[in-house]
C-alpha cells in the first residue's frame, strides 16, 4: 500500500474491508469506514467508492463517536 494521506483516492486503499452502518438506507446515502493496516480509519462516501478517502486516527474517531453518542451533532439531523 502506498503512503496513506487524507483525501487520497479510496480506490488506492487495496485490501481494506469497507463497511457501513446498518442504519444506512437502500439508496446508498451513507458513509463507509475501513480499518487501515497502521490502525487508522478511512472514511468514504458510498456513492463515490473511487473518490476521496478521509484518514483519521483512532483518537479522532473516538472523539467523534463519543460526541455523536452524547448528542453533540443532533442539530445536523434533518
Amino acid at each position: 500500500m502506498n503512503q496513506l494521506y487524507s483525501g487520497m483516492p479510496a480506490a488506492r486503499l487495496d485490501g481494506v474491508v469497507w463497511r457501513k452502518s446498518h442504519f444506512s438506507n437502500p439508496s446508498g446515502n451513507c458513509v463507509e469506514v475501513a480499518e487501515l493496516p497502521d490502525g487508522r480509519v478511512a472514511m468514504r462516501n458510498s456513492r463515490d467508492p473511487e473518490g476521496p478517502a478521509l484518514i483519521y486516527t483512532r483518537g479522532e474517531v473516538d472523539a467523534f463517536v463519543r460526541g455523536a453518542k452524547s448528542g453533540d451533532f443532533d442539530d445536523l439531523i434533518i
